[in-house]
């Protein structure tokens, strides 16, 4: 221990210490492990004392993959992810990953570096890498803010660990002058439990009673989850009420994985006209975590009963979200995992048993996902069989471990792969439902495994999306981290290519299901080896042309114990025509009920 540190008014009396030590310490105490970002002098004083509090750092090739991989180890622990991005530019590269991750609510906190205090905020002019990083940052995270003076760090990070906990998880940014970080001063520094909540957000008895009484009355009630199971690691209670109740689960796109989807309730979302179905028979609707978003049509008609018919009960931690689109008729403050706890707790006192009429429901619609599940799986008859990313799916469920995360990225690539994955292990995927970002998922794969060594870890991804952040292969060979990329290569920016054929040449497209690249608009790419490439950087590289090549293909690469590069090449037309395409387009209109 440091000479002069002393316990008071809670913390801790530094004589004298680097600004960033005092970042880096705090970190500590809230029980941070690893940070993410590439290093530089104006921060130096930070990501120095990392080690001395035992916190690792993992350096990417590009801050926004930074971000991405502290978006993944928050989603997959359920804990705090850090990341840093150095003033300017570094800052610059990280806000495309601060859109991302916030938009899809993973437990964030960036660091930042900026220019030496008296020539920013505002700028003086001409300053050197400089810009209003919180002026830019603020409207697009949960919250950003400076420290002004060195007195002032630690209510700063009190501040941005008490955003970070509170309501639905985001980004949270703070922002601190080079000129704090490496140079010396007095500080308090305090400890974890005296300025934030540490436990979780009870909900009201009287509520949770409700709320029973309304689902044990219902016909046919129904649990929508969203990705507020996942972050509040509910899947195990959320089961049990399912069970308990008999009701069926689905979900919004980032709630995927709040229940295996082995189970008899589970309506996975690839079943679009089963979920629109139980949608609209529901006479009371439970929904947790989510914000009934777009993609869930809002929670209005024709997909969704309409809320006169239909009640509903809302259970969230961001107070602002209660009934915002849908309308609410039990609306419940607090943590979705300790509310299903007590609803569990009262079922089970009160002896609930489900009335048989459930079970009836459960298994018809058990029957037309198995319907839809055949209708799908006609693709592995074919005769001519082409090679699609069905085909990676299933040979992944083949080769890797029930617990497997799964990192999903791409257009056509995602729709496949959403379609043919089925979800056995609760939280085993990951990929940005709501954003749709390109490439994050070659970071996020990294930040997944870095938090769970002991796991496998794979992703799934198109050509197009990969070249975004291919360098990021040296960073897994070079922290060890032995991830698993399966690249569908088609060549083609596939999802845009048929809608552009669609808009161009409607008719053509229709009789010859494609369009040559002299009849579309830059929607071709050339062919690549992106094997080759990923050897060129230290991984194993795999290369597979046929459906026969690619089980042997993920053995060798399990077995290599490295970062691995598959490249799978996929057929071009088929893969242009994913499954339910146009379903999936039409989750982006407005409901016309």
């Amino acid at each position: 221990m440091h000479v002069g540190w002393e316990v008071r008014l809670g913390g801790i009396n530094v004589d004298k210490m680097l600004g960033g030590e005092v970042m880096a310490r705090m970190l500590a105490n809230e029980g941070v492990d690893t940070v993410f970002g590439i290093i530089d002098g104006t921060y130096f004083g930070f990501y120095s004392s990392l080690r001395k509090h035992g916190i690792a750092l993992i350096s990417p090739r590009h801050e926004a993959c930074a971000v991405h991989m502290a978006g993944a180890y928050a989603r997959v622990t359920g804990k705090l992810g850090v990341c840093m991005a150095s003033n300017g530019p570094g800052v610059a590269n990280a806000i495309s990953g601060v859109a991302v991750e916030n938009a899809e609510g993973n437990r964030v906190l960036l660091i930042t570096s900026s220019r030496r205090l008296g020539i920013g905020y505002p700028d003086r002019g001409g300053a050197y890498q400089y810009f209003n990083q919180v002026g830019v940052i603020k409207p697009m995270s949960k919250w950003s803010g400076t420290a002004t003076t060195f007195g002032r760090i630690p209510e700063i990070m009190k501040r941005a660990f008490r955003k970070s906990w509170q309501g639905r998880p985001g980004v949270v940014h703070v922002d601190v002058a080079e000129s704090l970080i490496n140079n010396k001063d007095s500080v308090v520094i305090p400890g974890a439990v005296n300025y934030r909540r540490t436990a979780a957000l009870e909900p009201d008895p009287a509520l949770v009673a409700q709320a029973a009484d309304l689902l044990c009355k219902a016909a046919k009630p129904l649990i929508h989850a969203g990705s507020g199971i996942i972050h509040s690691r509910a899947h195990a209670e959320l089961l049990e009420v399912a069970e308990l109740l008999q009701a069926p689960v689905c979900t919004s796109w980032g709630g995927r994985g709040a229940i295996p989807e082995t189970s008899d309730l589970a309506l996975p979302m690839i079943a679009i006209d089963l979920n629109n179905l139980a949608r609209n028979e529901a006479d009371v609707v439970l929904t947790l975590g989510s914000r009934v978003g777009e993609t869930d049509w809002w929670g209005k008609p024709p997909y969704w009963r309409h809320a006169s018919e239909q009640t509903h009960i809302q259970v969230d931690l961001d107070e602002d979200i209660l009934g915002l689109n849908k309308p609410v008729d039990l609306a419940i403050f607090g943590c979705a995992r300790r509310f299903l706890a007590a609803l569990r707790d009262r079922l089970k006192r009160e002896g609930h048993v489900a009335p048989a009429a459930r079970k009836a429901v459960v298994e018809r619609y058990q029957g037309e996902l198995r319907k839809e599940r055949a209708r799908l799986d006609k693709v592995f008859q074919e005769k001519s069989l082409p090679l699609t990313a069905a085909h990676v799916a299933r040979a992944c469920q083949e080769q890797f471990a029930k617990d497997a995360i799964l990192v999903i990225d791409g257009g056509n690539t995602a729709v496949w792969t959403n379609l043919y994955h089925v979800i056995h292990t609760p939280g085993t995927v990951l990929g940005t439902p709501k954003m749709g970002m390109l490439g994050a998922g070659v970071a996020q794969a990294l930040g997944a495994k870095a938090a769970l060594p002991s796991r496998e870890v794979y992703c799934v991804i198109g050509d197009g999306a990969f070249g975004f952040n291919q360098q990021e292969i040296e960073t897994a060979v070079r922290n060890k981290l032995p991830v698993i990329y399966l690249v569908c290569a088609d060549n083609q920016w596939g999802m845009v290519k048929i809608n552009q054929s669609f808009a161009l040449r409607p008719l053509k497209t229709l009789l010859f299901k494609s369009l040559g690249p002299e009849e579309t608009i830059n929607a071709d790419l050339l062919p690549m080896r992106y094997d080759k490439l990923g050897e060129a950087m230290g991984a194993h590289g795999e290369y597979v042309t046929t459906i026969d090549e690619l089980g042997p293909a993920i053995a060798r690469a399990r077995a290599a114990n490295t970062c691995a590069v598959i490249q799978v090449n996929v057929e071009p037309v088929k893969h242009m025509w994913a499954p339910n395409l146009i379903k999936f387009k039409d989750m982006h209109q407005e409901p016309k009920g």
